[in-house]
């Protein structure tokens, strides 16, 4: 038997099984596909507590640092919670 006979056969037998392997995407109309809803988002909140009232206060400088490459200006900073 040659080989296009063969082929045409096997496609002719495959032929009726096609439409219930393809999805429901292949229709034209993309509207037709139910979609699940995606569940509603909500903007993370953070509660600040007012008490006691903290608030950061730092100082910063520049310092020269001896290097093996060099002296070097290096910046500083130290800082502390104070109650206001």
């Amino acid at each position: 038997m040659k080989l296009k006979p063969l082929i045409f056969l096997m496609v002719l037998a495959i032929l009726p099984v096609i439409p219930t392997v393809l999805p429901a995407t292949a229709q034209s109309d993309s509207s037709a596909i139910a979609r699940p809803s995606a569940p509603p988002r909500h903007a993370r909140r953070i509660e600040i507590n007012p008490r006691p009232v903290l608030y950061r206060r730092c100082v910063d400088w520049y310092e020269l640092q001896h290097r093996p490459s060099g002296t070097v200006l290096y910046p500083q900073k130290r800082c502390w919670w104070v109650r206001g």
